[in-house]
């Protein structure tokens, strides 16, 4: 058979999809609130035979630019927001073969209370859940769990390698057939099989053992998205489905044999990598086109700098958008540093300006990632040369919603599968048989990286 792709749907719990002016699109939904407003993409993406959807999220809304939340709240910029786990639970409970995703912290939340609310929704939902670890961006979502500051960029992956090893280790504490349920000699498990974790680290101690048996998956899939070099070498250690933003083509192919070389040097050569795109897909080329027109007039420049100020945990209010940045100001952002770093190799300064990192990160826009415009033909044409030159599939973004998904799945899919490189049908019941991985043994990630 030949090479599949693998399609993910990029979720949000909130207003708007990821594209943050999507709410102002003419016919997208409102009840974004409503459990059936889930449900029902949730149903769309089955029929469409995606591998998984997974929930985007932040702890706290983007108020980071002039500290204020009120430009946030006005113009809809990510403004209200779910939990996600809640949200993507109900997802999950009305379709029976999407893999269903969830974005959790490390850098806030315990690593027992995570290792229970992922391994518990992957046994209600046969072992199709999965988890996407980030660690939070910025000082506001600090001060919603009481703290004066945000922890340094390196310093967060330092506690997040220890998060893992603490997650998976409760993961591990139940043997796959610790369980007897021999009513007849009254033993519902072999003690023999249930382990403590007894972990004492640097930043984590946690007893256990743990409250919940492993899951028919093993445990629920990890998804990643570290970019920059830190973060890299942690979605190499934990990363089993790779997320990813290439600007184009070229970069992607670059990125992708670099990473794919170091998976196969770490002994994670199975590993898929996905980069986030909009599809915009019309009956004709020029249906598509005035769509995207339509979709491009709704962002604002408040979006960019709402949203920008939040992932570089730095306040871009006071300054010019003429003024470059020092050299004081660049080292003085802490959040996403790809996006910094990107901004100085895109204008060829060491010290752009405000307008220059707006324009590399292409925030708050549909820019910000690459964009297939078209028919089902052309944009079916583009996704598979990125298939087949840099990436295993794709994290399909919504550029309003449902209807984007709608299109997709009506127009995109079919082709997709006329052409032979994207599945029919599900390969089985759990997410990690559909995204062809191997039921991970217990301790098998202390092997790995």
């Amino acid at each position: 058979m030949p090479r599949q792709m693998k399609l993910i749907a990029f979720m949000q719990a909130q207003n708007c999809s990821n594209y943050p002016a999507s709410w102002r699109y003419p016919s997208s939904g409102t009840d974004w609130h409503d459990s059936r407003y889930y449900q029902r993409i949730g149903r769309i993406l089955e029929d469409g035979k995606f591998h998984l959807a997974f929930f985007d999220d932040r702890l706290a809304i983007p108020d980071r630019f002039g500290d204020d939340f009120a430009l946030t709240i006005e113009h809809g910029i990510r403004a209200a927001k779910l939990d996600p786990m809640l949200t993507a639970l109900t997802m999950g409970l009305a379709t029976e073969r999407l893999g269903i995703g969830c974005t959790y912290s490390t850098t806030y939340y315990e690593p027992f209370h995570v290792a229970r609310s992922f391994a518990t929704m992957d046994l209600l939902l046969g072992g199709r859940a999965a988890w996407n670890v980030v660690t939070s961006v910025n000082n506001s979502e600090a001060a919603n769990f009481g703290r004066s500051e945000h922890l340094a960029h390196d310093l967060r992956y330092d506690r997040a390698d220890e998060f893992m090893e603490v997650v998976h280790g409760h993961w591990d504490s139940w043997e796959d057939d610790a369980i007897r349920n021999d009513k007849a000699e009254g033993l519902f498990a072999d003690p023999a099989k249930v382990h403590r974790l007894d972990h004492d680290g640097r930043f984590f101690k946690s007893r256990g053992p743990f409250t919940v048996p492993r899951s028919n998956q093993g445990h629920p899939v990890i998804i990643q998205a570290g970019q920059s070099g830190r973060g890299k070498t942690f979605a190499s250690r934990w990363g089993e489905l790779i997320f990813v933003i290439y600007p184009n083509l070229a970069v992607g192919q670059a990125s992708y044999r670099e990473m794919k070389d170091h998976l196969a040097k770490t002994g994670r050569e199975t590993t898929a990598i996905a980069p986030a795109v909009y599809p915009i897909v019309g009956e004709t080329q020029a249906m598509a086109e005035d769509k995207r027109a339509l979709i491009e007039s709704l962002a604002k420049p408040a979006d960019a700098m709402a949203l920008l100020s939040e992932v570089l945990n730095y306040d871009l209010s006071a300054k010019d958008p003429d003024e470059a940045f020092s050299a004081e100001e660049l080292e003085a952002i802490s959040g996403m540093q790809n996006i910094r770093d990107r901004a100085v190799k895109m204008s060829g300064k060491p010290n752009p300006t405000v307008a220059e990192l707006v324009r590399a990160s292409g925030r708050g826009t549909i820019r910000e990632l690459p964009v297939f415009v078209g028919t089902a033909t052309s944009v079916a044409d583009q996704m598979e040369e990125w298939f087949t030159t840099a990436c295993d599939g794709f994290v399909v973004s919504a550029t309003h919603s449902p209807g984007a998904y709608e299109d997709f799945v009506r127009l995109v899919v079919p082709e997709l599968q006329r052409r032979g490189i994207f599945q029919r049908d599900y390969a089985g019941s759990t997410l990690r048989e559909n995204l062809g991985l191997a039921r991970p043994e217990r301790g098998s990630w202390r092997r790995a990286g």
